[in-house]
């Protein structure tokens, strides 16, 4: 089936304006991390991975509607876009769920979070030795929800456009 006019602009919106939201969300979460001074936990961690797939993802939707390819191609990324949000919602389900005490945490996750020094000499060691926060506090909470919370937020907002994106025939 060949695609009209109006349907290949408007998978390569979606496509755009999924990759923006990822990349937004995530670089959200890098620049608490970096400029804000959070350290993450590692289910935090672990909650960035569908984000750092699904742009490239994303971009290769972009592509496939850029170059003419079919538009079952486009979708199908679209939708592996859509599966991926929802994986990372149930990471920030998951993850908020251990910080509210609902169940227990990997074991993985520390319970305290080493100072880094400033001192050349000492670098290495520090790196082997520090280890992120625990998993079961929220070191920030916004309007209730931890950074988990907003995760999957943001995570189903993302799986419900993508989704409908690539269900919807034209644009």
């Amino acid at each position: 089936m060949a695609a009209t006019d109006d349907t290949r602009p408007s998978l390569m919106a979606h496509s755009a304006i999924l990759a923006l939201g990822m990349a937004a969300t995530v670089g959200t979460a890098l620049g608490f991390q970096h400029i804000g001074g959070y350290i993450p936990c590692a289910l935090c961690l672990l909650q960035r991975e569908p984000y750092y797939w699904g742009i490239p993802v994303a971009l290769g939707a972009l592509a496939t509607a850029a170059f003419r390819l079919p538009p079952a191609v486009t979708r199908g990324l679209i939708a592996v876009v859509g599966i991926m949000m929802v994986i990372g919602a149930g990471m920030g389900i998951y993850h908020s769920g251990v910080e509210w005490g609902f169940w227990e945490g990997p074991a993985t996750c520390s319970t305290t979070a080493n100072g880094m020094t400033t001192s050349a000499a000492n670098l290495l060691n520090d790196l082997n030795t520090i280890k992120g926060p625990s998993c079961t506090e929220a070191a920030l909470r916004v309007l209730g929800l931890s950074f988990a919370g907003w995760n999957v937020i943001a995570s189903l907002a993302l799986a419900a456009f993508a989704f409908r994106s690539a269900l919807t025939r034209r644009g």
